[in-house]
C-alpha cells in the first residue's frame, strides 16, 4: 500500500517504473494528476474491492477512498463484520480524470494492463466491481467498445459472474458504489449487505441467509 501526503507527489517514485506503469504515465491524466493512485487495504486477502478512478481527494493524498465515499465504504465494511484488513481496493485508473469526467477508451486501454497486473500478483477469490462503470468495464472484458451493451448495476448487483480476461479468471460480484449508498441509504444499505453475504460465501463457504 502507498500513501503520499498531499504536499508531496509520489509520480517519480523509483517502484513505478515497470511496464504496466510505463503506459500509464504516457498518458495525459498522468501529466495533469497530482498522484499516483495505486491501492490501500490488504493485498494478500481474497476479496478485491475495484471503482473506476480516484476523485480529487484521492489525487491529493495518493490513496482510494479518502472522501465522503470511503467513509461509508468502512461503515458499510464494519456493519458486515469486515474492515480494511480484510479487502483490497484499488481503481482501474490510477489517475484522476479532470473534474471527474469519464475516461476516454484510450485512458482505460492505457491503464488497463496495471490493475490487471494486480490482479494476477494478487490472486482474490473474488472482484468486486463497485457501481455501475467498473462493473460494465468487467462485464464487458475490458472492452471499452461493449460496455454500454451491458446490464446496469441494479440488475446484476451480488450476480456470481465467471469472468476471464487475457487469460486472467476470477468471480466478479458486482456492488453498488459506496458513493450512491450515501444518497439512498434506506433502500441501498439492506441491498449491500446482502450481496457482502454471498462475497462472504464465495471466500469463506459461509452459509448466506437473505430473509
Amino acid at each position: 500500500m502507498i500513501v503520499c501526503g498531499a504536499m508531496k507527489s509520489n509520480k517519480n517514485f523509483k517502484e513505478f517504473n515497470f511496464s504496466e506503469a510505463k503506459l500509464v504515465k504516457k498518458t495525459l491524466l498522468f501529466e495533469n494528476c497530482l498522484n499516483i493512485v495505486v491501492g490501500k487495504g490488504n493485498f494478500d486477502s481474497d476479496i478485491l474491492f475495484v471503482g473506476e478512478a480516484p476523485g480529487r481527494k484521492e489525487d491529493e493524498l495518493g490513496e482510494p477512498f479518502v472522501g465522503a465515499s470511503g467513509k461509508n465504504l468502512d461503515k458499510l465494511l464494519l456493519r458486515v463484520g469486515l474492515s480494511l484488513d480484510d479487502i483490497y481496493v484499488a481503481n482501474i485508473l490510477k489517475c484522476r480524470p479532470p473534474e471527474n469526467r469519464d475516461p476516454t477508451k484510450e485512458e482505460v486501454v492505457a491503464h488497463t494492463p496495471w490493475l490487471l497486473k494486480q490482479i494476477r500478483e494478487m490472486r482474490p477469490r473474488v472482484v468486486c466491481s463497485l457501481g455501475n462503470y467498473a462493473t460494465r468495464f468487467f462485464l464487458a472484458l475490458g472492452k471499452v467498445e461493449d460496455m454500454k451493451k451491458q446490464d446496469k448495476i441494479s440488475d446484476v448487483h451480488g450476480k456470481v459472474r465467471k469472468i476471464k480476461i487475457e487469460g486472467l479468471e476470477f468471480k466478479l460480484i458486482p456492488l453498488f458504489h459506496p458513493a450512491a449508498i450515501i444518497y439512498n441509504r434506506t433502500k441501498l444499505t439492506p441491498l449491500w449487505e446482502e450481496d457482502m453475504e454471498i462475497v462472504k460465501n464465495e471466500v469463506f463457504d459461509k452459509v448466506v441467509d437473505c430473509r
